[in-house]
């Protein structure tokens, strides 16, 4: 392990004026969003697409890194794979190392807390250490792990929260044993009724016992990237928070509970328009006197306009760039808005 090397690939994660594009949907996921636009998902497709985005002119100066899928990581653009393509560019290549989600088990074998039906636990952890040495030689330079908190009647459970908190952990500390800086991401989903109250409550507990576990694990906070969700009021809450509240209850939270050596932060859209995502990055950071960089790693916020443009068509994809640069120019804005004096 290189400590060295782990924080200077955090640091430049979180550059100023960068962020991370999330570009790593899985075949199940990249086909949700073809459905948009009638698109059928195949590997040559997927690579169009993802060739569209990342041949932009000028991306590199608001992305410091893209998170890949395993697909993604092991084609190529004009000849040149695409961990070195972005390379060359200026731009980290990230791995998506999470099998994805399943049912979490009833009990937690580690303490036996009870858990709650429907709550889920993410997979991945069989033969990561060598698929990790594998990905570090293909150029990847960091990778992302997402555990699913959910909102509900009872939930969450403490046995979803400290079982993910345990997974994420031992995923970090592999990585940084292969000088890969991990994203540990766990999302406090925004699909429910809750208010921003709760919300607060699951992510205040699903943080601190992220950070306990972590340091359990001797996982080394300043080679590490945090990527959570902000403090928001339920997509099918009847009263939804204001961008300052959000803000508000967003970076209260934080300092509560993230340690200060965290270089940076990254947030989730989490199904927030790009406009909202946009806007409440801007307020966060507006508000923010944070011993943290706040940035922004977004898929479809970031995506969403310039995929709906593209539609699919090779004559569309100057103006699906145009839509591209221009939402990550605007992010970027975003997370540079300096903090009010007041």
């Amino acid at each position: 392990m290189n400590i060295g090397v782990l924080k200077s690939t955090a640091n430049q994660m979180v550059a100023k004026g960068k962020g991370i594009l999330a570009a790593d949907e899985s075949s199940k996921t990249i086909q949700k969003r073809f459905d948009k636009i009638g698109l059928k998902s195949d590997p040559d497709t997927n690579l169009a697409y993802r060739k569209m985005l990342f041949t932009t002119p000028g991306i590199e100066n608001y992305i410091s890194g893209i998170i890949l899928f395993d697909e993604t990581f092991r084609q190529s653009i004009e000849g040149v794979l695409i961990p070195e393509y972005l390379s060359r560019k200026g731009i980290l290549p990230g791995i998506k190392v999470d099998k994805g989600v399943v049912d979490l088990p009833r009990t937690n074998l580690v303490r036996g807390l009870p858990g709650s039906q429907g709550e889920k636990i993410t997979e991945g952890l069989d033969g990561l250490k060598e698929r990790l040495k594998e990905y570090a030689k293909l150029g990847a330079k960091f990778a992302k792990w997402r555990a699913v908190i959910t909102i509900g009647k009872n939930l969450p459970t403490d046995n979803c929260i400290e079982a993910n908190s345990e997974v994420l952990a031992k995923y970090a500390l592999l990585c940084q044993e292969q000088d890969i800086v991990p994203i540990v991401e766990p999302e406090v989903l925004m699909d429910g009724d809750n208010t921003l109250e709760i919300c607060r409550n699951a992510t205040n507990r699903t943080l601190h016992s992220l950070f306990a576990k972590l340091a359990e694990n001797s996982v080394i906070l300043e080679g590490l990237i945090l990527k959570t969700n902000m403090v928001i009021s339920g997509k099918k809450c009847p009263v939804q928070a204001s961008s300052q509240e959000v803000a508000r209850e967003t970076i209260a939270t934080f300092l509560n509970v993230i340690p200060k050596e965290v270089p940076g932060i990254v947030f989730l859209s989490g199904g927030q328009t790009p406009n909202q995502a946009t806007e409440n990055l801007a307020e966060i950071n507006r508000i923010a006197r944070s011993p943290w960089q706040l940035s922004y790693s977004y898929g479809r916020a970031l995506q969403d306009e310039a995929l709906r443009a593209w539609g699919g068509k090779n004559e569309n994809v100057e103006k699906a760039q145009k839509a591209f640069i221009e939402r990550a120019r605007k992010v970027s804005e975003a997370r540079s808005q300096l903090p009010s004096q007041n």
